[in-house]
């Protein structure tokens, strides 16, 4: 499947109407349902094949945010052959206590894999758990851009945002 018609069926798949509340406190009329691409195997291993070639070469782990970064980077995962971590929004407070979960962070270049930005508050503060713990964060992967902010607020933190997609252009994908 060609880029084009990767955004056809992400947007067809996933694009409702109505009145949202985003996680960002925003009210959106229009939603991309991330669920609905991701729980599509065709669909979910597009996306990863797509996102495998925008990895950058000095990355040594994916870590995939929760919820919706996670069927993300364990496709993306099998098919770039990287390791993925599992990013928690909080350290559980019981069993391992950890927020990332498959492999050590110390030390290590993560790319943080997302499913769709908006305003980029829940990277902000992984990113920062991560950076404290240890690791390097620069780069964010993500399957859409909505546009409305995320990049402005990533970069402020010293992130390049690299979406598959972004909004209008899922948007002029269907004209």
């Amino acid at each position: 499947m060609n880029k084009t018609d990767l955004a056809k069926a992400i947007y067809q798949t996933s694009h409702i109407t109505g009145e949202f509340l985003l996680r960002s406190g925003q009210v959106s009329h229009e939603y991309f349902d991330k669920y609905l691409f991701e729980a599509d195997p065709i669909l979910l291993r597009e996306i990863a094949q797509q996102l495998a070639t925008m990895i950058p070469a000095t990355t040594d782990a994916l870590a995939g945010l929760e919820m919706g970064g996670i069927p993300i980077v364990t496709q993306l995962s099998q098919i770039s052959g990287y390791p993925s971590l599992f990013v928690r929004k909080k350290a559980k407070p019981y069993g391992t206590c950890k927020l990332a979960e498959g492999g050590k962070v110390e030390g290590k270049q993560l790319l943080i894999i997302e499913d769709v930005v908006t305003s980029g508050g829940q990277i902000k503060l992984s990113v920062q758990e991560l950076r404290s713990q240890g690791a390097t964060v620069t780069d964010v992967l993500c399957v859409i851009d909505r546009e409305a902010g995320g990049q402005a607020n990533l970069a402020a933190e010293g992130l390049t945002i690299h979406p598959l997609f972004t909004m209008s252009a899922l948007k002029q994908s269907v004209l």
